[in-house]
């Protein structure tokens, strides 16, 4: 048996995201300066991206991700063999650069299927708001480990290891850490 890793997963790889990028800015027949506009970024950081370079935050990724009108997974996820397995701490994971956010994308919307699976860590001290994801996304959090304060802005919820809880994801809400080691699974349903 393998040990568990000590701290958190490595970033994510740029080509997946540049790739991405590339692939869904054609796709919706955006010039790099109107996807740049939509998304509230500077071109030069967009460029950068679509160049494999940078150090995108997770904010940045979501702004692209909703100006181009597709899942956050979208921009994140890597290729998938027919059998998948992700080891603990080995995931695709991005860092907030705004709290002590990390989420490991553990599986991405199949065609026909609209619905993303992370497995998040969170630390106390900091809240990770979240602007509101693209229209009809419904979150769903089970607690894995620590304790959480999660959901829409005003309406947040105190959750324990073994809650679980559903909201909107397509209007403003934000979680917090109740206890160092905070871990759950989070579902991103999109209609």
């Amino acid at each position: 048996m393998s040990e568990a890793p000590s701290g958190p997963p490595a970033r994510l790889p740029l080509e997946w995201i540049a790739a991405s990028l590339r692939r869904e800015r054609t796709r919706t027949g955006l010039s790099l300066s109107e996807l740049a506009k939509r998304a509230g970024i500077a071109k030069s950081t967009l460029s950068q991206l679509e160049a494999a370079s940078g150090n995108p935050s997770m904010e940045t990724i979501w702004a692209l991700a909703v100006a181009l009108g597709v899942p956050f997974s979208a921009l994140v996820e890597p290729p998938t063999p027919a059998i998948q397995v992700i080891r603990a701490g080995a995931g695709p994971t991005v860092h907030s650069e705004r709290s002590s956010y990390l989420a490991t994308l553990l599986s991405a919307s199949p065609p026909g299927a609209r619905r993303d699976i992370y497995y998040v860590w969170l630390e106390p001290g900091t809240v990770r708001d979240s602007d509101p994801h693209i229209p009809g996304t419904t979150e769903h959090i089970v607690v894995t480990e620590g304790g959480v304060r999660a959901g829409p802005r005003g309406e947040t919820v105190e959750l324990a290891p073994g809650d679980y809880m559903s909201y909107r994801g397509d209007v403003p809400h934000a979680y917090e850490a109740l206890a160092a080691g905070t871990k759950f699974v989070l579902i991103m349903q999109h209609m």
